[in-house]
């Protein structure tokens, strides 16, 4: 008896042609690659051997390139298509030094050009999108003995941060005021070194040294902006040798939030209406206050109001309940603090004791109270009387806390880092990076591909209304090379003068959290305690100076550390920045 297919088969079947139909897929596009790439790679070498055999060809003297040391016609650079695939031939040719006769000052006939090298790359992108390169290097020598040829030496060293020395860099070298002029590009050897040898003799040489993913390094050309550049641009001098070292490391990021400070606010309630009230019960709200309600001529008891629900968005910390009410003899009025726990639910007692009995006098400390748990609170009171003809009143109550940070968008903030590249006419020093930035709807700002220094981020409190309350943490701040380095900044509305004060620990430079900080001088004396960031800021005070006689004392104190103390000699113009630095006892 002969069966029919079933579906299994069918798909078991089916599933075998797919294997081996999309293993043959694979390698066939395997061999199309492998054939494509073979036949790029073909060609780069043939583009390669025909410069090599040009170069060859031409007399020792006119071996050299457009723009390069030593001078000539051959290009540096050029785009050619062949057999349908785009590739760039760059050719450098230099200089080179033979140590069999010594090198450098070593040289025994004091000539170091001894013979030229020629170097031809041609790079394409194939199928795959790596970019690949075919080299081909040569020598050529000079006809007869070696001769002294006319320039000098360019020794241009690329190290990074650490000063180790950095092969691959990409060191350009512009000069237009010599003749031929130069414009080339060299990278570095294993040593970190570019040496060029026959530069024509002038002033004027440009070097800029990158490489990707890092940050660059230059000289700079004298102008009306910047007299005094620092590096400025080199000088060849004749059979002599000009050196500079330029450093460059991995860039890195450097983000910057912007907030309102923490503040104090209060949810307070005086009864002119009935608009923060939740619910009522034998209790009427009238003329400002909250009383009992009267039915034929005595009071009904007892009377009960709940408030609304405080839920700010911006919570940091609860503070106080506090009241104001009148209580005759034979009335009392008790107080509950509540919460939202699916449902109107009593703060217990192991977070707010007294509360479950309820509360006859205030203020009642809630600082102590979680936010996460206690983000939304309520207060609610009985009112009560033992005489019918008398009534207590609630006159007004409030819940005080803090609130805050808030972020605070569209802030315009300058940047500056510690690097200069000169001076101005005046001895100003001109600043690498010196930006202005914008935080933004968002409130923060991220700067990328940014060197390594130590940036300090200000604002111009005149014009944005603000000043730096705290900045954690406090600047200025070193970015690391390949480094993120996040600042949170902290506005308060802005004073004409104010203090801003950081405490350290002058073992670790940690900031010190919890330390007590005074200032004080004649009609004035305030005392504030750092928070997280180490910080303090006292807003809205009187200029003070030692050159005027009225400067301001400073005393910091903090558990485990001596008293730092310094009397009238802290200045107060402006927006003060002032750093103290304390020493374990």
């Amino acid at each position: 008896m002969q069966r029919g297919a079933t579906l299994l088969d069918a798909i078991v079947g089916t599933a075998l042609m797919l294997v081996v139909f999309v293993g043959i897929s694979g390698v066939f596009r395997l061999s199309i690659d492998v054939v494509s790439n073979n036949k790029a790679r073909t060609g780069a070498l043939a583009l390669s051997q025909e410069q090599v055999e040009y170069i060859r060809s031409l007399s020792y003297d006119a071996v050299g390139t457009d723009g390069g040391i030593p001078s000539g016609t051959i290009p540096q650079e050029e785009f050619i298509s062949l057999n349908g695939v785009d590739y760039t031939r760059t050719t450098r040719i230099l200089y080179q030094d033979d140590p069999k006769d010594g090198l450098g000052a070593l040289d025994e006939n004091d000539i170091i050009a001894d013979y030229k090298v020629a170097k031809v790359s041609v790079s394409w992108t194939p199928r795959t999108g790596e970019l690949r390169t075919s080299s081909l290097v040569t020598r050529v020598s000079p006809p007869g003995v070696e001769q002294l040829i006319p320039g000098g030496t360019l020794s241009i060293n690329v190290v990074n941060s650490a000063l180790t020395p950095l092969q691959g860099a990409s060191v350009s070298i512009v000069n237009a005021s010599v003749t031929p002029e130069i414009d080339t590009t060299v990278l570095t050897n294993a040593a970190g070194n570019v040496t060029l040898i026959g530069a024509p003799e002038g002033s004027g040489y440009q070097i800029i040294v990158t490489k990707s993913g890092y940050s660059s390094d230059q000289t700079y050309e004298a102008t009306g902006s910047n007299p005094n550049p620092s590096p400025g641009n080199l000088t060849v001098v004749d059979s002599a040798t000009t050196a500079q070292t330029l450093a460059i490391d991995l860039t890195g990021t450097k983000r910057v939030y912007t907030y309102k400070a923490i503040e104090d606010a209060v949810w307070e309630d005086t009864f002119g209406d009935s608009s923060k009230i939740a619910s009522t019960s034998q209790t009427t709200v009238t003329s400002g206050m909250v009383h009992l309600t009267p039915e034929a001529g005595t009071y009904q008891t007892p009377g009960y109001i709940e408030s609304n629900y405080i839920a700010p968005v911006y919570l940091y910390k609860w503070t106080n309940f506090d009241v104001q009410d009148d209580t005759p003899t034979n009335t009392a009025i008790t107080y509950r603090i509540y919460y939202d726990d699916n449902g109107l639910t009593l703060i217990p007692e192991e977070d707010l004791p007294g509360n479950s009995t309820g509360f006859s006098g205030t203020p009642v400390d809630l600082s102590q109270l979680s936010t996460s748990t206690y983000s939304s609170i309520k207060a609610a009171a009985i009112l009560t009387t033992d005489d019918p003809s008398t009534t207590p009143a609630l006159l007004d109550w409030s819940i005080s806390y803090q609130s805050g940070p808030e972020p605070l968008p569209n802030i315009e903030l300058s940047m500056r880092g510690n690097k200069t590249v000169g001076t101005d006419g005046s001895g100003t020093p001109l600043y690498k990076y010196d930006a202005l930035l914008d935080s933004g709807s968002a409130a923060h700002v991220t700067i990328d591909a940014l060197e390594w220094d130590t940036y300090t981020v200000s604002i111009d409190g005149v014009s944005a209304g603000y000043d730096i309350a705290e900045s954690c943490e406090p600047q200025p701040r070193a970015l690391i090379p390949g480094s993120t380095l996040t600042t949170r900044l902290y506005f308060t509305p802005h004073t004409t003068h104010s203090l801003r004060v950081d405490i350290r620990d002058s073992g670790s430079s940690s900031l010190i959290n919890g330390a007590s900080v005074t200032l004080s001088r004649a009609l004035y004396n305030e005392t504030f305690e750092t928070g997280t960031c180490g910080q303090v800021f006292f807003s809205g005070i009187s200029q003070g100076t030692v050159s005027n006689g009225n400067a301001y004392s400073l005393q910091v104190s903090a558990s485990g550390y001596q008293t730092y103390t310094s009397t009238s000699n802290v200045d107060v113009s402006g927006s003060a920045v002032l750093s103290v630095v304390l020493d374990p006892n």
